[in-house]
């Protein structure tokens, strides 16, 4: 089956609101087994939106549509639905009951623009809100189904989670879908898709698609199927994980199962800390705290994280971590001997079992022809031995303080298994 997720709002084509409703939306169908074709944005205008419902009914066999459905003369879709199917709005007793409800609990006067939440389009089946007024509407029209909702987030959720789904489930027969997600770092895409082209061209046989899902020093390699067989189309795609993790080992952190929050490299290198009972302290430069912030947002990162020192400066490098005034002097602060220090220096004086260290330019400034924008010195250590490498990133500030930390923790996570 194959679905459209329609989004009515002119909020969402000026940019003032994020659509989150849309990725929710897919995921939970994708969860059930309806493939999403086609998502699309509609402006609040009359026709935008017929023009909307009628392209969508050439694409899908479902239409989820979220907006549009307030009390106020800016939310037409109510009205717009009643031309496209042709019907009139009539009352529904059960729902004005829940619309009086709602707001005698809280105290206030039900007005005659809240009863007119109770009018809906004549043949549709009405979907309860339990969480606001606006009604659900699910209507047909040539085999196809059209699902609106309002588009609060929480509202639109409970209706989806409490009714829609489950009807779904109980009245259609939907194969399964099935994603997974191999984690990578410190490979380019191109690279990446070199190493494991006869892997990939081998994909189809066992129907399942592969797709490239690179951002700052990561590639996500998502492996989609489908199938009745639940089982049989898991063990499809875990057989052929097996085949293609020795070819990129070296550059896998861990894995994504679609629906769930996707686990960070820095939680995964959090967890491995954790459970090895051992501690972490960083001093990072050019990331400016970055790093070290990755590993706070982490509930529970006061078991591995001792602290993050940030010496900015030469000065700071020196009063802060007795890097000594010879290494800038001969090397500079951007080298391997300053991060050899600073790793060493910052693990002793916090007394955890590793460190991080981190020195580069940024940019977009600061640049030299030895030492361009995006060259960043990164160095671990754990008291026995300290390694130091150096990396070379792109022109943007910001992409680059990214990449550098990620770089940095799979640096540290190799470290800590030895795999370097």
């Amino acid at each position: 089956m194959k679905a459209e997720i329609l989004t009515i709002g002119d909020e969402i084509l000026i940019g003032q609101v994020t659509n989150t409703n849309t990725v929710w939306i897919a995921q939970q169908l994708n969860l059930i087994g309806i493939k999403v074709v086609h998502m699309a944005t509609v402006s609040d205008d009359r026709e935008e939106i017929l023009k909307g419902l009628e392209n969508a009914s050439q694409r899908a066999d479902m239409v989820f549509i979220t907006g549009g459905l307030g009390p106020t003369k800016d939310d037409i879709t109510k009205k717009t639905f009643t031309q496209y199917f042709g019907v009139e709005l009539v009352l529904d007793e059960a729902i004005l009951v829940d619309v009086s409800s709602f707001f005698i609990k809280r105290g206030r006067e039900v007005s005659q623009l809240n009863k007119d939440q109770a009018l809906i389009p004549k043949g549709c089946r009405p979907i309860r809100n339990k969480s606001g007024t606006a009604p659900g509407m699910w209507m047909q029209k040539n085999n196809v189904h059209f699902i609106s909702r309002p588009g609060v987030l929480y509202e639109m959720k409970e209706m989806m989670i409490a009714e829609i789904l489950p009807a779904i489930k109980a009245e259609f027969k939907l194969p399964h879908i099935y994603h997974k997600t191999i984690l990578t770092q410190g490979i380019g895409e191109s690279t990446l898709a070199e190493l494991i082209e006869k892997w990939e061209d081998g994909l189809a046989a066992s129907n399942i698609k592969l797709a490239y899902l690179p951002q700052p020093g990561m590639v996500r390699l998502r492996l989609s199927t489908s199938g009745d067989n639940e089982k049989k189309i898991r063990e499809t795609v875990e057989r052929e994980i097996e085949k293609v993790i020795p070819m990129i080992k070296d550059h896998v952190f861990g894995f994504e199962n679609y629906g769930e929050e996707m686990p960070t490299i820095e939680k995964i290198t959090s967890d491995l800390l954790k459970e090895r009972k051992q501690t972490l302290a960083i001093a990072e430069s050019c990331t400016g705290g970055y790093v070290s912030s990755l590993f706070t947002a982490i509930a529970g990162s006061s078991d591995i994280f001792k602290g993050g020192i940030v010496p900015y400066t030469n000065d700071a490098k020196h009063e802060l971590l007795n890097v000594d005034k010879t290494i800038f002097e001969k090397h500079g602060a951007v080298s391997k001997e300053c991060v050899l220090a600073l790793a060493e220096n910052v693990r002793a004086k916090l007394k955890s079992d590793f460190s991080i260290s981190i020195s580069g330019i940024a940019g977009p400034g600061g640049g030299t022809p030895d030492k361009p924008v995006g060259f960043v010195w990164i160095a671990v250590s754990d008291g026995k031995k300290t390694l130091a490498k150096s990396f070379q990133f792109g022109d943007d500030r910001n992409r680059n303080i990214v990449m550098t930390a990620n770089a940095a923790v799979s640096f540290l996570r190799k470290f800590v298994l030895k795999s370097i």
